[in-house]
């Protein structure tokens, strides 16, 4: 899990990332258009707008699926290129998209470790996978009655907190979330949202992707309000309101003029 402390100076807090004047180009249409955004240890951000806003094609830029024409990229106060989902990685930061990407076939254990499988004497080394998976759920607050259950017969909170422990496992110091409420009961998207904060508590920089407003604002500290290609708001925990940020996503003057 990542450990490392954030850096404040003169009350401001230090970002780990930090991404100037990003644009992106899909043929003629511009997604985005000179965004940019910090992002800090222990701090969630959530990323709103309408369909096409820009938010997604963001959070894949951050993850390196989607390569800006332009902009620049700083990773603790140094200059990186991220020119593929493996440099992203590399960095430090987990991706968690919206389809979960689990095999239904395989139990808890063995989706955590895909790819990446424990081996001791040229032999899986099932107990340490099992031992590890079962700490890792511990430590996210993750109640499942076995590690050795399938995922196809997890519930859908179960399968999104699943997929979270995957990305923990690579210690990341971001983590990206791709709409993870969508399509989850009440009691399922409040279970997510406590793993959210749970990140938080260990000083993982967390951004969301999230069309559940109610939902996600109560864990959030900076909602990134984006239209049309541009990030047209960043609004602290102090000040977010719905109706503010409906507002902002949909560019009604009348409402902020009155702000």
């Amino acid at each position: 899990m990542a450990t490392q402390t954030t850096t404040v100076v003169d009350g401001v807090k230090t970002p780990i990332m930090s991404l100037k004047h990003i644009s992106k180009y899909f043929g003629g249409v511009q997604a985005l258009d000179g965004v940019d955004m910090d992002i800090c240890r222990g701090e969630v951000i959530v990323l709103v707008g309408d369909n096409g806003a820009g938010k997604s094609t963001f959070l894949k830029v951050i993850s390196g699926v989607n390569i800006p024409e332009q902009g620049e990229i700083y990773f603790d106060g140094k200059a990186v290129t991220i020119s593929n989902t493996l440099d992203s990685v590399e960095l430090g930061i987990q991706t968690v998209y919206q389809d979960l990407a689990l095999c239904d076939n395989l139990d808890i254990v063995q989706n955590l470790f895909l790819g990446r499988e424990l081996t001791r004497h040229g032999r899986l080394n099932e107990a340490d996978m099992e031992h590890i998976a079962q700490e890792c759920l511990n430590e996210l607050g993750i109640e499942i009655q076995s590690v050795r259950a399938k995922a196809g017969a997890l519930s859908g909170g179960q399968r999104q907190a699943v997929a979270i422990a995957r990305a923990m496992l690579g210690s990341p110091d971001i983590v990206l979330l791709d709409e993870p409420l969508a399509n989850l009961g009440l009691k399922q998207r409040q279970q997510v949202c406590k793993l959210i904060m749970g990140l938080r508590e260990k000083n993982v920089g967390v951004v969301v992707v999230s069309h559940d407003l109610a939902e996600v604002f109560p864990v959030c500290d900076k909602v990134v309000v984006f239209r049309l290609g541009e990030k047209v708001a960043e609004i602290e925990r102090a000040d977010i309101t719905t109706e503010r940020v409906v507002a902002e996503i949909t560019g009604s003057n009348s409402f902020l003029e009155e702000e």
